[in-house]
């Protein structure tokens, strides 16, 4: 079966385009003007993805996301910008979704970022299992939650992380994190202590390595440590220059 994916974009000359990018690519597109019709469409059909226009008249696709996303809807969601702003990037990754693409894209990164969206969930294009994980840190333990089957769970630098479950603390405190995020942290702790260059961490995360002029790392480990840093305790996400990032606890 092809992956459907919802588009919802108020530029009808990139609705169009992309609809049929994206029809010959292989998916099946359901292209749509503005954030009413996504959310019908999104309530009465769930696509496997989402692409939201973050500036459309009325709802918005911030607003969508956000609706969603307190509807429980955990769809992966790529989002549209022409806003280059960290702080407007940040905004979308506040609202819930999960990557973004700005204006103007070449269609070959728009794939690129779906492709490894539905990786992620499971979905990927040949159908098969998803990708294999990175190796585990050496001081992940086993648990067993209360009428739940035994899952594997991680420690390091003061988190504790139920991957299945998709939960993560800091000490007492639970995160509310993304799906990307959840996923970037997971990969920081499994590794605790080993420094990631951008190239690792681009592959493992996304599946495409973005190149050297690519924010998308930066502004994910930003929001991340936005998250778990608390007043008086040392920072744990610590930036290599030129090379990459580290967990650790100094």
């Amino acid at each position: 079966m092809p992956q459907t994916v919802l588009l919802a974009e108020d530029d009808r000359a990139i609705r169009h385009a992309l609809e049929r990018a994206l029809t010959l690519e292989g998916y099946r597109v359901t292209a749509v003007a503005d954030g009413v019709e996504a959310l019908a469409q999104a309530h009465t059909a769930p696509p496997d993805v989402l692409v939201l226009d973050v500036m459309m008249p009325g709802i918005d696709g911030l607003q969508v996301c956000r609706v969603l996303r307190a509807e429980g809807d955990r769809t992966p969601i790529l989002m549209l910008t022409a806003l280059v702003e960290t702080q407007d990037r940040i905004a979308g990754l506040d609202a819930g979704a999960d990557d973004y693409v700005v204006k103007p894209f070449d269609v070959e990164e728009v794939f690129a970022r779906l492709r490894a969206l539905l990786r992620r969930t499971g979905q990927n294009d040949t159908g098969g299992a998803p990708a294999e994980a990175p190796e585990r840190a050496p001081e992940q333990t086993r648990e067993r939650a209360p009428g739940q089957a035994a899952e594997r769970s991680l420690a390091a630098a003061g988190l504790r992380m139920h991957p299945r479950a998709r939960r993560a603390w800091r000490g007492g405190r639970e995160l509310e994190l993304t799906r990307t995020e959840f996923e970037l942290l997971e990969l920081l702790v499994r590794n605790a202590g080993i420094v990631l260059d951008h190239a690792t961490i681009y592959d493992r995360i996304w599946g495409y390595d973005f190149g050297p002029g690519s924010k998308n790392l930066a502004v994910y480990v930003g929001y991340l440590r936005r998250k778990l840093d608390e007043p008086g305790a040392p920072p744990l996400i610590h930036t290599v220059r030129g090379v990459g990032y580290v967990l650790r606890a100094d």
